[in-house]
């Protein structure tokens, strides 16, 4: 756990589209944040799918207009991602949506507001867009990032109960 000495000396991050080169460290990021989240929580998913597959599913967002992929940067190194989506409304919902699908930050960097940027950056985005909702998903044991969507303007909107079988 950081505590506030070592704020005090973290920089604050830069948010930015990601660029080709940070391919390596939107993998890192990634992996971070699939050991922390579902490697604690939900044991259905492959934790090591990031440094499988990342770097191809990264690459392959950067050029693609209906994908945003965002880096804090701090000291010249990558400290957090964000990674969303906008997709086309259906007849059934017929409303464009955004949809927040990952964001890890540095724990040496959380409480420094790193991550309320990179959420910032992508609802600008999803409203140029033509977005007309944005939504994430957490794990209901996930009470942190729960409250931190909920700071960001999120609130519950359904809720998916699950079952192993």
């Amino acid at each position: 756990m950081t505590d506030d000495r070592d704020k005090a000396t973290v920089r604050t991050a830069t948010v930015r589209r990601a660029r080709p080169d940070d391919v390596p460290a939107l993998v890192a990021s990634s992996a971070a944040l699939f050991a922390e989240d579902a490697g604690t929580r939900d044991p259905s998913v492959d934790i090591s799918w990031p440094l499988a597959h990342g770097a191809e599913r990264f690459a392959s967002g950067l050029d693609d207009p209906a994908r945003l992929l965002l880096v804090a940067e701090s000291g010249g190194e990558v400290v957090g991602h964000l990674a969303g989506v906008v997709a086309e409304g259906s007849a059934m919902r017929p409303l464009k949506v955004a949809t927040l699908l990952s964001l890890y930050v540095r724990t040496a960097h959380r409480g420094t507001r790193t991550g309320a940027r990179l959420v910032a950056g992508f609802l600008e985005w999803a409203r140029e867009q033509g977005a007309q909702h944005a939504e994430v998903t957490a794990y209901a044991a996930n009470q942190d990032a729960i409250r931190f969507y909920e700071r960001s303007g999120f609130g519950a909107y359904t809720l998916t109960l699950g079952q192993p079988l």
